[in-house]
């Protein structure tokens, strides 16, 4: 079966202040329709870098990157993506923020007329999902830090995208609420069953949301290591303290450290 997303053999250095930096190296990496996978590794190893290039917002210096089997050349109207901020706009209210990739992404944009109660129905569906039934006409002001990334996590995902890309998404959260989004996420996957691809420094997120962990060298990036993670879902916060789980973490926690105390990035 093709990969839904797949890395053959990719490398790119980009220039900045004038000087080559070898972002990553030889990366190859293959993930099925449907699954859930992270990246970790040390701080400047590539991994947001693995996001741009399958958004097609970045081209590869060397190797191919292919969606569904085809040359990713340009950026992808296929994919959604949620960050570190929620970066929600201020005069829209939450329904209003959600609905915003349909109003500007092809085809949706020249059918949101016409479709409009079709695509506020979808949007309150997982306004709803997420938690923020009776917050759907409230402007960010008004919503937490939490529920603004609910929202943001609503909109990346209500043009139905195969592929949802997400760079650190609760890195900005108490620990508290990022752990219940941890549970969120989880409910719109499992609904959604879109593939994700998700970039954290938290190895207990990884292990939680994860089908697969990839774990990535220093800079220049490479995949030095993949742990299955072989857990039942849905999964729980009390799952995390069991035995099984904490050994996902261990083991991906002793593979970045091999990584940090290896010159060549654990390849040696």
């Amino acid at each position: 079966m093709t990969p839904c997303v797949e890395l053959r053999d990719v490398s790119l250095v980009y220039t900045s202040d004038g000087h080559a930096v070898h972002a990553l190296e030889g990366v190859s990496l293959s993930i099925p329709r449907g699954a859930f996978v992270s990246i970790a590794g040390p701080s400047g190893c590539g991994k947001t870098t693995i996001l741009r290039l399958v958004s097609g917002l970045m081209p590869a210096t060397k190797g191919q990157v292919l969606i569904d089997g085809q040359l990713v050349t340009g950026p992808q109207k296929r994919v959604g993506m949620a960050f570190q901020n929620a970066s929600l706009l201020p005069w829209r209210t939450a329904l209003q923020n959600v609905l915003l990739p349909l109003e500007v992404v092809q085809p949706h944009r020249s059918q949101f007329q016409a479709r409009r109660k079709e695509y506020e129905a979808e949007a309150y569906r997982l306004l709803q999902i997420v938690g923020l039934d009776g917050f759907a006409h409230k402007p960010p002001y008004q919503l937490s830090g939490g529920m603004q990334q609910r929202v943001a996590l609503c909109r990346a995902l209500v043009h139905k995208p195969e592929i949802l890309l997400l760079d650190e998404p609760f890195a900005a959260l108490d620990a508290f609420t990022r752990e219940e989004l941890w549970g969120v996420l989880q409910s719109l996957w499992m609904t959604q069953r879109c593939t994700v691809i998700m970039v954290t420094h938290d190895l207990r997120e990884a292990v939680f949301l994860s089908d697969r962990v990839f774990v990535m060298s220093s800079r220049p990036g490479r995949i030095v290591s993949q742990v299955e993670i072989d857990l039942p879902r849905p999964r729980t916060l009390a799952d995390t303290f069991r035995p099984g789980f904490v050994e996902y973490v261990h083991a991906i926690y002793d593979r970045i450290g091999e990584v940090r105390s290896t010159p060549t990035g654990g390849n040696a």
